[in-house]
């Protein structure tokens, strides 16, 4: 299996990858669609497109954004466009607009509160995160559909498509790639065989599709957002949006350690450079799936803290990035990344992971060292339930962020002084992430009717 480190890590928009930049793609594909069959019986002014969205999507959709997502992408909006504007006064004109234009062929209806549907009945069989795509006639008929998927990281897929996946996620075959590693124990084989880093394996298989310039300046572009998300996070002060009043902390955080350095732990970096960025992802503001919007804070806290604080160089980055993002690979392929769909330890827990394997790599860690690091950091994940309060990724998700960074730091720490030789391989962890998200109940799973989410009013 192959997934490129630019596919796993993309520039976009909060507050959610599942629920904000998925919707928004598949919006604006179903749009594509229409433009492509130039279906100028359906698109004549009187027909209207209607949005329904089920399980997860209908539950925690409004606290997420998704309706306005659905509103920027069937207007033809991305995320990594918008991740440089104002979505908010975009939005507020998107909205007032009763039309959507396709191309010169003609117009359809559309107005977000009333064909915008949140369906909270069953969720579709196929996946918790489910959307269909309507147009409907003069007398209500359906003239055309299309049912589509958000699958976590900003990852859709078709109904068609999800029916022949083999795969958690849409992915491209290995055959033809230099190493096509689809487990972390034919990783190390290959490593080992080869005498090459998890790194350098991961830049081989890119190779197949992008030129290494091609691959440095995705990384830098990818590393450079990471990095500014930090930094406008940590002097960002005021109220998050979404009716919590959570007040952001970063910045006073930040401020602190700062001025009093020689009372200050690694733990209060790690958290304030977490927390910098899950504040921005929760006020809609630019942020980089790593591997997923929800969970953007741990991987960048890390490598911010590597660079700043322990002179990482730039060589560093690309390794650290590479190898991340061959560890979210094999989670992706082999489990999922969605809280939708495996609650949290599928979000924090791949995120730590993919930061511990990275922290180990470019502290000179051996493939086995790098391969244990992401089993603790992955292990200690284990069950961890997906519950935001109000349908909102503030509480605990903020928190926990910075709780990520901290595990796949001493994950990395922990695994680097030892030999590489442990007892739980990482694939049986993943196996078991998989299995616990599979038996957890749906009301763990980023539908706010559990756990915190029905505990705050008590508090």
């Amino acid at each position: 299996m192959f997934i490129s480190t630019l596919e796993l890590f993309k520039i976009g928009i909060g507050p959610s990858s599942s629920h904000t930049l998925g919707p928004m793609i598949a919006a604006k594909a179903f749009i594509d669609q229409l433009k492509q069959k130039k279906l100028t019986e359906c698109i004549n002014g009187n027909a209207v497109l209607r949005c329904t969205l089920k399980g997860s999507l209908a539950f925690t959709g409004k606290g997420h954004s998704t309706d306005r997502a659905i509103v920027l992408g069937v207007h033809g909006h991305e995320p990594a466009q918008l991740a440089t504007q104002d979505v908010e006064q975009r939005v507020n004109q998107l909205w007032c607009t009763d039309k959507i234009q396709i191309d010169d062929v003609g117009s359809l209806g559309f107005n977000p509160e009333t064909h915008i549907v949140f369906d909270k009945g069953e969720p579709l069989p196929e996946h918790p995160n489910g959307m269909v795509f309507e147009v409907l006639g003069p007398d209500n008929e359906i003239v055309f559909s299309e049912t589509y998927f958000s699958l976590g990281g900003g990852f859709i897929s078709t109904l068609d498509e999800i029916r022949n996946l083999k795969a958690p996620v849409k992915i491209n075959t290995s055959g033809s790639y230099p190493y096509p590693f689809d487990s972390a124990a034919a990783m190390l084989q290959m490593a080992s065989d080869h005498e090459h880093s998890i790194a350098d394996m991961k830049r081989k298989n890119e190779g197949k599709n992008l030129s290494d310039e091609t691959l440095n300046k995705g990384m830098d572009a990818i590393w450079q957002s990471m990095t500014q998300c930090i930094k406008t996070g940590l002097s960002t002060d005021g109220i998050l949006p979404g009716g919590l009043e959570i007040k952001r902390r970063a910045k006073d955080l930040y401020q602190q350690i700062s001025s009093n350095s020689d009372n200050v732990t690694i733990n209060d970096w790690l958290c304030a450079y977490a927390m910098a960025v899950n504040e921005e992802n929760a006020a809609g503001h630019m942020v980089v799936t790593a591997p997923t919007n929800g969970a953007a804070g741990v991987i960048p806290a890390v490598l911010y803290y590597f660079v700043h604080h322990e002179n990482g160089t730039t060589e560093q980055v690309y390794d650290f990035l590479l190898t991340a993002a061959a560890i979210g690979g094999l989670i992706k392929h082999r489990s999922s990344i969605s809280g939708a769909e495996v609650g949290c330890q599928g979000e924090v827990g791949s995120a730590a992971a993919m930061a511990a394997a990275g922290l180990c790599a470019v502290r000179g860690g051996t493939p086995k060292q790098i391969e244990n690091a992401a089993e603790i950091a992955l292990e200690h994940h284990l069950g961890m339930t997906c519950d935001p309060v109000n349908g909102l990724v503030q509480v605990p998700c903020i928190e926990r962020n910075g709780f990520g960074a901290i595990k796949a730091y001493t994950a990395a720490s922990l695994a680097i002084r030892g030999s590489g030789q442990h007892f739980m391989p990482l694939d049986n962890c993943i196996a078991a992430m998989k299995q616990t998200g599979l038996e957890m109940s749906q009301k763990y799973k980023e539908t706010s009717l559990g756990g915190l989410a029905v505990s705050f009013i008590e508090c």
